[in-house]
């Protein structure tokens, strides 16, 4: 028997989450989150999808590895361990892969390697993801892991758009450049929007809108990224929950000379208490939207900033591409949020921009067109699945060993 099962893993600085997927039918097997790993307050929440009703575990996980093996228990218990003949590959989220490491790698101890020269790029997320892989390889050495990385999809991008307009030999010896972050999700929501469109990927040109939390947009011709606002980390380009995206760098000298504010102390503010939550004192959208409801000048304030950010970069994107097949909404504000939507693309129609009403509030949980079949320009929602997508590009490549 073949086996074609993948667990895939998403290790965070104190957190790892993962879900089993068995590549034969693309369905979900089981899923789960440590969290406060480190903490005495650890937790680890684990559902066997097929039946069995939702677990949890209560007390200290001391590091990665004591997480991974309560993962693992959980999932043996279900039969469904880490010892188990049908798993395939283990598909590991790696946020920075750089320059060198641009598409699904097997990992060896090179490819560590390389992913630990970028912790200084990365220095939130590379470590813990190259903990998860050593635990992994630790509880199952015979095992194929693969690594799929967050910058892959931006790895396309041409120099121009790529590059900083800094000093060449500077930027260079630092490795300071443009990025991009979410790739797995642009490269899943691309490809099935121009699905939705009954197109190739190659046929269409897309703006793809990740409104999480976390929030970038990219432009995408013919299945390749051509440019995303996200840089050399995930802090610039759109309003966030807690970053503030795009500003002026002297902004950090400026805090630093008036302020007395130190580096870490500028980062702090830009990365946490920043975006939706520094404007408002909420990031939750809908949150803000209760509070707009109310009459609440700051929510709303922040609302309109959040919008006029989206719009400056539909536009910007829709100038890079030429011609637009359609705008494409995904994660959590872009999935759920119909007032988001409503308003990035409100005032747009000689862009050929426009949605429809009734379509945009209908809700579901299926990529959909929510534009008036006059538009020139396609409005959709696809939910995104990034979890699934490092599944496919893991198990494609032992698959093809």
């Amino acid at each position: 028997m073949t086996p074609t099962r993948v667990l895939v893993l998403n290790s965070g600085s104190s957190s790892v989450k993962y879900q089993l997927i068995d590549m034969a039918d693309r369905s979900r097997l089981a899923v789960g989150l440590a969290e406060r790993i480190g903490e005495e307050t650890s937790a680890l929440h684990h559902e066997p999808l097929a039946g069995g009703g939702k677990r949890e575990r209560h007390g200290r996980l001391a590091d990665h590895d004591a997480a991974l093996e309560a993962v693992a228990e959980e999932l043996a218990a279900d039969g469904m361990g880490l010892d188990s003949p049908e798993l395939a590959v283990i598909g590991h989220r790696v946020v920075h892969g750089g320059l060198k490491l641009t598409v699904p790698t097997l990992v060896d101890d090179a490819v560590l390697k390389e992913i630990e020269r970028l912790i200084p790029v990365a220095p939130l997320h590379n470590p813990a993801n190259v903990t998860g892989i050593r635990t992994a390889q630790r509880l199952r050495p015979d095992l194929p892991q693969v690594a799929v990385f967050d910058t892959a999809f931006h790895s396309a991008m041409p120099e121009h758009a790529a590059r900083y307009a800094i000093d060449v030999e500077t930027a260079d010896a630092h490795r300071v450049r443009r990025y991009g972050f979410h790739g797995t999700s642009h490269a899943y929501v691309s490809r099935k929007a121009a699905e939705l469109l009954g197109k190739d990927p190659s046929e269409v040109n897309l703006i793809v809108l990740h409104l999480g939390n976390g929030a970038s947009a990219s432009a995408v011709r013919g299945g390749r990224c051509e440019d995303t606002s996200m840089g050399l980390t995930p802090l610039e380009g759109l309003v966030m929950g807690t970053r503030s995206g795009d500003i002026d760098p002297a902004v950090v000298f400026h805090l630093g000379r008036v302020a007395g504010m130190s580096m870490d102390e500028v980062d702090e503010l830009l990365n946490k208490r920043s975006g939706l939550l520094g404007l408002c004192g909420d990031n939750d959208m809908r949150q803000i939207r209760r509070r707009m409801a109310e009459g609440d000048a700051a929510a709303k304030l922040a609302f309109d900033i959040y919008i006029h950010r989206l719009k400056k970069y539909i536009g910007a994107y829709y100038a890079v591409l030429g011609t637009v097949d359609a705008v494409v909404f995904t994660a959590g504000v872009g999935e759920n949020s119909a007032p988001v939507r409503e308003a990035a693309v409100a005032g747009l129609a000689e862009l050929g921009l426009a949605v429809d009403g009734e379509l945009n509030a209908a809700g579901g949980k299926e990529a959909r067109l929510i534009s008036p079949s006059y538009a020139r320009v396609k409005v959709a929602v696809v939910p995104t699945d990034e979890e699934l997508e490092i599944a496919e590009q893991s198990y494609a490549l032992v698959a093809s060993r």
